[in-house]
This record gives C-alpha cells, sequence and structure tokens, in this order.
C-alpha cells in the first residue's frame, strides 16, 4: 500500500499567520552549485564534481486573490506590501502529514502577478526567492 499524502490542507505561512485563499503551493526548488574537480588523476576518464553553495530556489503559490484580506493587500503584513518593501520575511510551508511536516526560511516576494479573466476568478501567482538557510522536516 502507498504511503502517498492527500496535499488538501498544506499551509503557507508568513510567520505564525496562514496566508489565505492558497490554491496551489510549489515548494522551494532546492539547488546544489557544483565545481568540476577532475584532474589528470581522474580515475577512468571520468568527470568529478563536489558541491559548493545551497540555494534554496525560489517558489509560487497560487492564490483567489482578495484585495481586501489582510494576508494579500499592500499593508503591513500583506504580499503585497511585501513586495513594495522588498522585506524579507520568514515563511512556512506545513505538510498536513502526522505530525506535520514543516519547511521554514526566509523570502522575498519577487513577482505578483493578478489576473482578473472576464470569465473566471480574480487570482494571482506569487513568486518567492528564498535567502539563507532552509529547514527540513
Amino acid at each position: 500500500m502507498s504511503a502517498a499524502l492527500a496535499a488538501f490542507g498544506t499551509l503557507l505561512k508568513r510567520a505564525t499567520v496562514t496566508i489565505a485563499e492558497v490554491t496551489k503551493l510549489d515548494l522551494p526548488n532546492l539547488k546544489l552549485d557544483t565545481v568540476d574537480v577532475t584532474s589528470h588523476s581522474s580515475t577512468g576518464g571520468w568527470k568529478e564534481f563536489i558541491g559548493t553553495l545551497k540555494d534554496g530556489g525560489t517558489f509560487s503559490a497560487d492564490i483567489n486573490y482578495v484585495p481586501v484580506t489582510a494576508t494579500h493587500k499592500n499593508a503591513a503584513g500583506g504580499l503585497l506590501s511585501d513586495f513594495s518593501a522588498q522585506s524579507i520575511n520568514a515563511y512556512s510551508i506545513v505538510i498536513p502529514d502526522s505530525p506535520a511536516s514543516t519547511w521554514s526560511f526566509n523570502a522575498l516576494v519577487t513577482d505578483f502577478k493578478a489576473t482578473a479573466p472576464v470569465d473566471g476568478k480574480l487570482a494571482a501567482t506569487v513568486t518567492f526567492k528564498v535567502t539563507g538557510a532552509v529547514t527540513l522536516p
């Protein structure tokens, strides 16, 4: 039997406050920079690499955009305010397993793309850039 988890109930939090109306969440794209350390004595002529710096990457959240919602608006605590202020804030993604697994990190809001289709809902995709270490579950 699979141990797969349903994603429903996953939360995006800014500090301790849950970002409202999240409909889709991509977790940070963790990356490791590498450097080629191949030498004339490398076995069999194969390239060799070592890891150097880790990068928390980026992640995005799709939201039902509600401009007056505290976690969306251009006022203290809102995503648009964080974008405007270029502020680095503590975020976490809480996965609904038992006990809950949490990814924690600091990030900047780097993109806020709202859409208003004539036949659809007001929505936005918010992109974040992780800065510094990511604490993994």
